[in-house]
Order: structure tokens, then sequence, then C-alpha cells
């Protein structure tokens, strides 16, 4: 009596088979590969620096002058002197030290203030918490929120891949890459060889071999009517070559590889025909893909995605994210205080007439940066039309 054949036997051979097969068609992979395209370098935007370098070294270098400005107070300060101008009477005694003390006030201010934007990193006792830091939650959320409805949505994603048709171009590359790889004789010998050898090697255990001649006899019996002339003549068949019909179906089992090996040149035919099929079935194709993407888009939830991707940042790499984008900026906000404390000790000194020489300085600086831009909008203009 034949026993079944070992079920875990067969899955091992197969997927031994499956991972020589994969191992094949990843080598025609990388032998082919030098025909992709390459894919482009994305363009990172450089970081933003001042248009007038100078103009920042000016600014870090305003706290050390008025440190300077400030020790020198200590030993001299205008002491008693006075002048008149436009019959008013100005003393200059204390104003070096009314100039450095509300600049440092004003570079001090603004560190505290972008200092507390990031610290503490954990909350203190007495200290509190940084901004960002104590809003993580609430900034990972509101930021989500933006990118999920503004940015990235699937409607978005769909529309972008409607517009650029990528779906159409990447399958007429694939037909193209496949037809390389199926046309190479290599691959056709290796994928060949293969198939001989797994049929080869499952006829010949004696126990798979017996399960199907037994399921192919089963589907004979079940084919031919009881009592039928095909019936009586298989039984006497089987009887005058002395043999159970089952053992001739093994026999004829173990002929099978050399009988495949025969019919593989119809593969040659398959493989010739695949490209042109694809071709030819190509908007099915598109169709089929295009639906399955659709419902891969419809599944992604962008706002959870993003809101969790966030909250796992911890708060140092959240402040080295923003600094990095805004380090510069950052740094200017923080120096331009000493420099705007500056003009406010001068407006405690002499109040009415620092004022007064302040509008002049904002409204002679506003009226020549409207000038400077209407001179580079005339430039512009002037050489588009020439063009």
């Amino acid at each position: 009596m034949s026993k079944e054949p070992n079920s875990n036997t067969i899955k091992e051979q197969t997927k031994q088979y499956g991972r020589q097969l994969w191992e094949l068609i990843q080598t025609q992979v990388q032998k082919h590969s030098g025909s992709e395209e390459t894919v482009p370098v994305k363009y990172v935007p450089p970081k933003k620096t001042a248009e007038h370098p100078w103009l920042m070294i000016l600014l870090l270098s305003a706290p050390y002058l008025l440190l300077v400005v400030f020790i020198v107070s200590f030993f001299w300060d205008f002491n008693e002197m006075t002048t008149t101008l436009f019959g008013l009477n100005f003393s200059f005694e204390g104003l070096l030290r009314i100039v450095s003390v509300s600049g440092f006030i004003g570079f001090l201010t603004n560190w505290l203030a972008i200092t507390m934007l990031f610290r503490p990193t954990q909350k203190r006792p007495l200290l509190g918490q940084g901004l960002i830091p104590a809003q993580k939650d609430r900034i990972a959320y509101r930021l989500a929120k933006a990118v999920s409805e503004d940015l990235i949505n699937p409607q978005i994603i769909k529309r972008k891949i409607h517009e650029s048709q990528a779906i159409a171009k990447y399958r007429e590359k694939a037909t193209v890459y496949v037809k390389n790889i199926i046309d190479d004789p290599e691959f056709r010998a290796s994928l060949k060889v293969l198939v001989i050898s797994y049929v080869d090697e499952m006829i010949a255990d004696p126990e798979v071999r017996s399960s199907i001649a037994k399921k192919l006899m089963e589907q004979i019996d079940d084919a031919i009517e009881e009592n039928s002339f095909e019936k009586v003549a298989l039984r006497a068949y089987s009887f005058l070559k002395g043999q159970e019909m089952q053992d001739l179906v093994e026999s004829a089992l173990v002929k099978l590889p050399t009988g495949i090996e025969h019919g593989l040149n119809k593969m040659d035919t398959f493989l010739n025909e695949l490209p042109a099929k694809l071709d030819e079935h190509g908007s099915v194709i598109e169709e089929m893909v295009t639906g399955l993407l659709y419902k891969l888009i419809n599944q992604l939830d962008v706002h959870a995605l993003v809101e969790d991707n966030l909250r796992q940042y911890d708060e140092k790499k959240l402040e080295n994210l923003i600094k990095n984008a805004s380090n510069d900026q950052l740094k200017y906000i923080q120096y331009l205080g000493a420099v705007l404390g500056t003009f406010g000790g001068f407006i405690i000194w002499e109040p009415v007439a620092s004022i007064l020489l302040l509008a002049f300085i904002i409204s002679f600086t506003l009226l020549a940066d409207i000038l400077i831009q209407r001179l580079k909008n005339n430039r512009f203009n002037s050489s588009s039309s020439s063009k």
C-alpha cells in the first residue's frame, strides 16, 4: 500500500527551487540594470545666508563693543560735558553707561526669548519648560494637519499620478526591461534547466510519483462511467500487462522529464510572444495597477503618519531640526537686539531729539528701499522686453 508523500519534503523542495528561480531573475536584473535610467538627485535648497555678510559681522561684534563701552564708562563718561544745539542744552555725562546698559538689555532679552523657545528641554520645578518642547504634541498635531490637508492628501497624490502618466511610462519601461531579460539566451537555457531539474527531482521521489499516479487514477475513474466499454478495456489491458494500472501510470511518469525536455521548446514561443501580449493588454494592466495604487493611497493616513513620526522626535532632535533651518536668522534677531537696545539708550538719554533722529533714519531707510526696488523692477522689465 503506497504511502502519502511527505508534504514538508515537497514544500522544502519547492522553496529551494523557488529560491533558485529568484536568484536567476536577480542575476538577470543586475545584468541588465546598466540600461536603466539613473534616478535624478533631488534638489536640496541651500541654506539662505545674509546678502551683506559685513552686516552680520557688525551685529556679532555689537555685544563685545557694548561690553568695552560699559567698562570704559567707569573711568570716563563725558564728565560734565555739555553742548547747545538749536537752542537746546545737551548734557553728555553718563551717556556711555546708559547706551551700554540699554544695548545689553536688548541683547539679553532677545537671547533669553530665543533660548526659552527650546530650553529647558525637560520640565523644571521653577524654570518650567521651553515653549517648543512643552508644545511638542500640539506642534506635531497642527503640522500634521497642515500637511495632510494642504500639502499631501489622497486627492493630490492621485492628481499628480494622473498628470504625470507615471504608471503608463513605467509599464512601457517594464515591458522593455522584461524583453531584454527574456531575450537573453543564457536566461532561457537556465530557466529550462531549472524546470527540468525540478520535475526530475519530484518524479524521482517514489512517494510523490505514487501520489500523482493515485490522483490520476481517481480522475480517470471519475471520468469513465461504471461498466462502460472504456473501463472494461482499461482493466483488460492492466490484466494482460500483469500490472496494476497505477503501476503503469507510475512507470509512465518516470519518463515525464524527458518528455518535458522536448516540449520546453514551446517555452521559447511563449517568451517571444510575452512582450507583445503585455503591450496588447497594457491598458488593462495600467487600470489594474492604478486601482491597486488608489486603494493603497486611500488606506494611507497621512495625518497619523506625520504626527506619529513628529511625536517620536526627542526634544534635542526637534531643536536641531528648527535651528538647522533658521539658525542664521535666530542669531540675526538675537544680536539685532543689542543694536535696538542701544537706540533705546539714546531715547532714555534725550527722548525728543532721539525720537526725531530715529524717525528720520527709519523714513530714509524705507524711502531708499522703495527706490532701489523700483530700479530693480525697471531693469528687469527692460531686459525682458528686449528679449
